[in-house]
């Protein structure tokens, strides 16, 4: 719940922004016009985000009796979730996401390199994961966040532009004055992007408790996410940056320049959560 309570504080913290930095630049229709863009662009790639990822990524689709399958159709039962397509990606790089519009157009993604890696419990607790994201809709809140970031990015380059060529030089009952708003539509995308990431590292938080509550097994997350980082150092992926937040774990080695614009929380954090669920 904390988790649930945080993603809604942050979208309602993302949505102010937003609403600020309209106010900033005196443009409501240019605001609304933003919004429109943005809830079109994010609606299409929301809606079609399965097939583009999967063919990004070159996945292959798994038969009914491949083990990756079968195990995640074990787990969506105990989960009480419509059966996901299944996928292997063929990369060495152990990793793992969970994409689709909704519950009954999901698709779970496992690479070959965490395949052959993990043991099966750690392959369950990975499993159970990504079908935590599918049961928490975090594709359509991950939509959700990006179109309002998109808008904000849109609005702050429509104040830039003003700002810098005197086109918000108006009195002051329409805009601010344009120091102010150059300085707004430089803050206003970090700020964006700060929230964007933070709601990312509470839902991978959420998709680690829910996890570990579907396959009964936290210490084997925990297992899991040491070995898949310990090795993603080792064999980064060639992963698109636009996808990272999908992954289990970042598929980059090392951490951001700075952890507040990181998409996933520190593994060791998260390690530390999953041993308190299990009493540890």
């Amino acid at each position: 719940m904390n988790s649930t309570v945080k993603t809604a504080g942050l979208l309602a913290a993302l949505s102010a922004l937003l609403l600020l930095l309209g106010a900033a630049i005196g443009g409501r229709g240019g605001m609304q016009i933003a919004l429109v863009f943005a809830v079109v662009m994010n609606f299409g790639s929301y809606w079609f985000s399965d097939r583009l990822v999967l063919r990004m990524y070159r996945a292959t689709p798994c038969g009914s009796d491949h083990p990756l399958t079968v195990t995640v159709a074990r787990l969506a039962r105990q989960a009480g979730l419509p059966m996901p397509r299944c996928y292997v990606i063929p990369t060495d790089s152990p990793n793992a996401f969970a994409t689709g519009r909704n519950p009954e157009h999901a698709a779970v993604a496992a690479t070959e390199g965490l395949l052959r890696m993990l043991t099966q419990d750690e392959l369950e607790g990975v499993l159970a994961h990504e079908l935590a994201h599918v049961s928490h809709r975090d594709i359509l809140l991950q939509s959700i966040a990006a179109t309002i970031g998109a808008a904000i990015m849109m609005i702050a380059n429509m104040a830039r532009w003003g700002a810098m060529f005197g086109g918000y030089s108006r009195d002051d009952r329409d805009g601010g004055h344009p120091l102010i708003l150059l300085v707004t539509a430089m803050v206003a995308p970090l700020a964006a992007m700060v929230i964007q990431a933070a709601i990312s590292r509470s839902r991978e938080f959420a998709a680690d408790e829910g996890g570990a509550h579907i396959c009964g097994k936290p210490m084997s997350l925990a297992a899991a996410l040491q070995k898949i980082s310990g090795a993603v150092e080792q064999v980064p992926m060639d992963a698109n940056p636009a996808t990272a937040h999908m992954f289990i774990v970042k598929p980059f080695a090392g951490e951001g320049i700075l952890n507040l614009f990181s998409t996933h929380p520190p593994t060791e954090e998260r390690i530390a959560r999953l041993r308190a669920l299990a009493g540890r």
